[in-house]
């Protein structure tokens, strides 16, 4: 399917060129039909060539140009229409400057009445106008809807124009602006838009705002579809959904792959920051705050979230004086704040740099591929499984990863994994070790070190004499005052534990290392089930170090507590 908007000055013959065509009418609303104006969006189709073609017919009158937008906003091509009679007017101008803002590139110049005037000075006048935008050089036709001059060319103008749009990639990201919400009797909430990319299929689930919804059926070309791949004109029917929870702007979106901002960095063209402006992209149309940053760039900030990626196409438009102010091309959908002084102006001199997706990594250092994918950039740096690195963070956090592992191994046995990633600024435990590559460093045991570090000298000869103590007495730990006395506190202790010289029991109480395995062993020598009692007799121990140590061989399976106050020694070694 190929799906083509129409754009052009009230009454100049869009929806009487669209029913000439298709032999339906786009008019949907009874008003819009008593009246002869259309008011919303109209929608119709016909097969024309190889083709099916679906029709978006949009309202000409400067009163409904919100209404406009959303039907161009995601539209991949144009019939813009112009009267012979009345030739290039000021709606024409405006839709035309709404086309080139979204960046529609293909198009077909519509010159109608052509019984009423010669068509050649409306055709001349109205390409040189389209000639210097995104449309550039298009074909033209002149017709008669009263007669049905130029029809049968028209139809030949249209599958040529069919046939040169670029072929949609159906394994996009479904981003699918909803231009209409209405109720269906048993069927629930229905919404329709133009599928611009990717595919839908029923029993698919998709986001809409912060909730996910359920495709319980699909249409296409008023046919039930149980797939629709892009580009297509689609009705989807969604399972769960409220009607009046869902309506013109909102989005569907594949779950997981596109981020949502209420603020990012554009380029301008042409725009008047003080002045009150309505974004549009897609089908959306909010309110819009515009901080210019340098000459040709501005931070847009929304009250509405939007999933935007680098290299969208949007406008600025100011509702009050009917014109389109600038067309914004999106640079940064995640930017830092602006909180210092000239921080504007750094911010522009950033976003002039070549490389959008560099820029990114170089200011953040770190960032998953899937996030940078989601924004619309492409891969750069340097990968580490799911994330990517910046050439220069890396070099920097590497220099300080070694000093603080020196500084802090030379006081114990080495660094937490979590305490050095705190304090080298990483986003994920995963990018200590490749951070620690080709330093010399290791992690091992929860610890980052020297290979084969030990203890500070101290330190080793303090948990020396404790060890001589346990050897004689395995299950009688040293007391608090006595470990302090050696100057063993907690971080010396926590030290010997990691290092495997000390097993911990409990806070500030501990043993050997082999103590479970010697544990065990005296208690298969004693009588099964065993009290506490028993266990501290056997082990020529006190409540304080066995109940602690009881509990840690019920966690391992090595002790099975028989809900008595009695347990045995596991079965299964």
């Amino acid at each position: 399917m190929r799906v083509i908007v129409t754009a052009g000055h009230v009454d100049h013959g869009k929806s009487t060129l669209v029913r000439l065509l298709t032999g339906m009418e786009p008019d949907r609303w009874a008003e819009e039909r008593r009246r002869g104006l259309t008011i919303d969006l109209g929608f119709a189709w016909t097969r024309i060539g190889d083709e099916d073609v679906a029709f978006v017919d949009v309202p000409g009158h400067e009163r409904f140009v919100p209404n406009m937008l959303a039907g161009a906003g995601p539209a991949p091509a144009v019939l813009f229409v112009v009267a012979a009679d009345e030739g290039w007017m000021p709606q024409s101008a405006e839709h035309l400057a709404a086309l080139d803002a979204f960046g529609v590139a293909r198009g077909l110049l519509v010159v109608t009445k052509a019984d009423r005037a010669d068509p050649a000075a409306a055709t001349e006048a109205a390409r040189r106008e389209i000639a210097a935008t995104s449309l550039g050089a298009v074909p033209s036709v002149a017709v008669s809807g009263t007669t049905g001059a130029g029809l049968g060319e028209l139809r030949a103008a249209i599958a040529e124009l069919a046939k040169s749009l670029p072929p949609p990639d159906p394994d996009a990201d479904v981003r699918f602006w909803i231009d209409r919400a209405f109720t269906v009797s048993g069927a629930g909430t229905v919404v329709t838009g133009t599928l611009a990319a990717g595919t839908i299929a029923v029993g698919d689930e998709l986001r809409l705002g912060e909730s996910r919804v359920k495709v319980r059926g699909l249409q296409a070309l008023g046919e039930p579809r149980d797939r629709v791949e892009a580009v297509a004109r689609v009705a989807v029917n969604l399972r769960g959904t409220a009607r009046g929870d869902v309506g013109r702007g909102d989005v569907l979106l594949t779950p997981g792959r596109w981020r949502t901002t209420t603020e990012f960095d554009v380029r301008l063209r042409g725009t008047d920051p003080h002045r009150h402006l309505v974004l549009h992209f897609g089908t959306a149309a909010v309110p819009v705050r515009v901080r210019p940053l340098g000459t040709d760039t501005a931070r847009l900030t929304t009250a509405t979230a939007l999933p935007l990626r680098v290299g969208d196409r949007g406008l600025l438009r100011d509702p009050g004086e009917h014109r389109i102010a600038a067309r914004f091309d999106v640079l940064d959908v995640d930017p830092p704040p602006l909180t210092r002084r000239g921080a504007a102006r750094a911010r522009a001199a950033e976003l002039a740099g070549p490389d959008v997706a560099a820029t990114y990594l170089h200011r953040t250092g770190f960032a998953k591929a899937a996030d940078l994918a989601a924004m619309g950039l492409p891969e750069t740096g340097v990968r580490w499984g799911d994330w990517l690195a910046d050439a220069e963070r890396i070099a920097r956090v590497r220099a300080a990863a070694a000093t603080i592992v020196r500084e802090w191994d030379s006081l114990a046995a080495g660094v937490p994994v979590e305490a050095l990633r705190q304090r080298l600024g990483l986003p994920a435990p995963e990018l200590v070790a490749p951070v620690l590559a080709g330093t010399g460093f290791e992690v091992a045991g929860g610890l980052v070190r020297r290979p084969g570090a030990g203890l500070d000298p101290a330190v080793e000869r303090a948990v020396e004499k404790v060890g001589k103590h346990l050897a004689e007495h395995p299950f009688r730990a040293p007391e608090a005052d006595e470990l302090r006395a050696l100057g063993l506190g907690r971080r010396e202790l926590a030290a010997a534990v990691r290092l495997g010289r000390l097993t911990a029991v409990a806070e500030g109480v501990v043993l050997g290392p082999d103590a479970e395995e010697r544990a065990v062993a005296v208690l298969r020598g004693v009588a099964q089930p065993f009290t506490v009692s028993q266990a501290r007799q056997a082990l020529d121990s006190t409540r304080r170090v066995v109940v602690p140590l009881l509990e840690r061989l019920d966690a391992a399976g090595r002790t099975e507590p028989l809900g008595d106050g009695t347990r045995r020694v596991s079965r299964t070694p």
